[in-house]
């Protein structure tokens, strides 16, 4: 991308001079929101399997007077904060997704429909 120029002959932009445009494929995007669900509902449940046993040896180490008991409880802590991170990224990217998608759809349709109020209005005007 460049910016403060002219684009080369042939090149640039979306002006039909043979330049891509950024194309949105909805199937793409409901992919890609599938595998965040997905996602999500795998660490879900297999993100939280050791997290009681985690803790109950932290209590069991730090009761028996172990000095170790409170580095397993730190990193029990550290693995909740950063699985509930990693959860709400997975529900917000596909969330986000979701409504893209939708919202698309939405879009889409407007533009055929005011796409066709100009081909009437076009037609009536000749």
């Amino acid at each position: 991308m460049q910016t403060n120029s002219i684009p080369a002959e042939g090149g640039g932009g979306g002006g039909g001079g043979g330049g891509k445009d950024l194309v949105v494929n909805r199937d793409d995007l409901g992919a890609i929101g599938n595998d965040a669900y997905d996602l999500l509902g795998r660490l879900q449940k297999e993100g939280d399997i050791a997290r009681a046993s985690t803790f109950d040896a932290a209590t069991a180490l730090t009761t028996g007077n172990f000095v170790s008991g409170s580095a397993v409880l730190k990193v029990h802590d550290f693995w909740q904060t950063h699985l509930r991170t990693l959860l709400d990224a997975c529900a917000q990217i596909s969330n986000h997704l979701d409504y893209s998608k939708a919202q698309h759809a939405k879009d889409e349709a407007k533009i055929q429909g005011d796409l066709t109020r100009i081909s009437v209005l076009s037609e009536y005007m000749k």
